[in-house]
């Protein structure tokens, strides 16, 4: 018998939409360099690894060509298929104890709420080929322990970015947050995530980076809850709502394929 591998579209609740992660359930640990191989052939932004502990599950995340510290997307797709497979009770938390510390899942509903760490920007100067790299001048740089975030005037820049991928990977971060507020009443504010050091020239939907978004619009709009449109040609939908030093993360997320590595 093989190893079993779900494919899951995370914020989204339309199959083909949102992001889509590999959940690769294990028995025991696995060895770093064949997880790593795993997600390559995956060829996803993240493929999740998860295996039974005293508490829940240890949960790692790796891209195609790298180990990542948080994922909310494949998180959420974890979650997803540990209830829709029996593997915990519906009711129950999903627990997970990661590089990021120790993360939850709730269902509410058709929704999904992760329990994660904010991870608030500071001001920072940008990058002298940041601009360049991205296309379009920001009227924001801030910084955090994993990428930078980068405020434009409107979405209509947001969308119409074509960053030059070579010149951001010359660039030292995990990622590239663009952000502005919404055009859109049903919305709060619009990203985009770019991250061609990790492996990922665009990531369709980010859940880590609203942990970063979450603290940053809720300063600027002076409100707890907001939603995040992420404006990838995918595309899908963020609930976040600020609760001290966290944040919760809310989305929906939809099976697509499942499969077995022989």
């Amino acid at each position: 018998m093989g190893q079993r591998v779900v494919q899951v579209d995370a914020f989204t609740s339309e199959a083909f939409r949102g992001n889509p992660a590999a959940v690769c359930l294990l028995e025991r640990p696995a060895d770093d360099a064949w997880m790593q191989l795993v997600a390559r052939e995956m060829n996803l932004s993240e493929t999740a690894f998860l295996v039974p502990n005293a508490t829940g599950f240890q949960l790692r995340w790796f891209t195609p060509s790298a180990e990542v510290d948080l994922c909310g997307h494949a998180t959420l797709a974890s979650a997803h298929v540990l209830w829709e497979d029996g593997h915990l009770a519906l009711d129950h938390a999903a627990c997970f104890e990661t590089l990021s510390g120790s993360l939850t899942a709730d269902r509410e509903g058709d929704w999904i709420e992760l329990d994660f760490p904010a991870e608030p920007e500071q001001e920072a100067p940008a990058p002298t080929s940041l601009a360049a790299a991205l296309g379009a001048t920001p009227r924001y740089v801030g910084r955090n322990r994993m990428d930078y975030l980068v405020e434009f005037e409107d979405e209509a820049t947001v969308r119409s970015l074509t960053p030059d991928m070579r010149l951001l990977k010359s660039i030292e971060a995990r990622g590239f947050i663009a952000t502005s507020r919404s055009s859109s009443p049903d919305f709060d504010f619009v990203s985009r995530f770019f991250g061609p050091g990790v492996g990922i020239d665009e990531d369709p939907v980010t859940g880590s980076s609203h942990c970063c978004l979450g603290p940053f619009w809720s300063a600027r709009l002076g409100k707890d809850e907001l939603i995040g449109r992420q404006v990838s040609t995918r595309g899908g939908v963020v609930r976040v709502r600020l609760a001290g030093d966290r944040v919760r993360l809310g989305g929906q997320a939809v099976t697509v394929m499942r499969g077995e590595l022989v």
